[in-house]
C-alpha cells in the first residue's frame, strides 16, 4: 500500500462558552487561530469575505506531512499541550475536542495507519478524531 500522499492535522477544542485564553492557560501553550462566538472571522482572508462564528473555538496546527505523516503529527501536537489528564478531563466536560485530520491523495491506492500509541494518547485526553479524505484530482 502506497503511503498517503500528504496529511493536515489540527488540535480544536470547541464550545459556545469557550474563551480562547483560558484553553491557552489550561494547556500552556497559544493556538494558532482562536475566536470566540459571534465574532467575525473569515475563512479565507484574501476574499475578506467575513462571517459571524457559530461558537468559540481554540485551534492548533501541526506542520503538514508530504508524505503523510499522522503519528508524527499527533506527537507534534500533543508534545506542546498539557500532560495533566485532569486538564483535559476537565475541557472535555465543557467543550468539544476533537482531531481534525485531512488526508490527500495522489492516486487511487493510498493507506495511513494510526498507532497504538497515538490512539492511547488521544483516547486518554478524551480527544475524537475526525477524517476528511480528498481524493486524486480527475485529469
Amino acid at each position: 500500500m502506497a503511503v498517503i500522499s500528504k496529511t493536515k492535522l489540527s488540535l480544536r477544542v470547541i464550545g459556545d462558552e469557550l474563551i480562547p485564553d483560558e484553553v491557552s492557560n489550561l494547556l500552556g501553550c497559544e493556538p494558532t487561530i482562536e475566536r470566540r462566538k459571534g465574532e467575525p472571522f473569515s475563512w479565507n482572508k484574501q476574499l475578506e469575505q467575513h462571517r459571524l462564528a457559530k461558537s468559540g473555538m481554540w485551534r492548533l496546527e501541526a506542520k503538514d506531512k508530504i508524505p503523510g505523516n499522522i503519528n508524527e503529527q499527533i506527537s507534534e501536537l500533543l508534545i506542546q499541550t498539557s500532560s495533566d489528564m485532569d486538564v483535559w478531563r476537565s475541557l472535555s466536560e465543557k467543550y468539544t475536542i476533537d482531531l481534525f485530520c485531512g488526508f490527500f491523495m495522489e492516486s487511487c491506492m493510498e493507506g495511513i495507519s494510526l498507532s497504538s500509541q497515538s490512539i492511547k494518547d488521544l483516547a486518554d485526553r478524551f480527544i475524537e478524531i475526525e477524517f476528511d479524505i480528498y481524493g486524486p484530482d480527475d485529469e
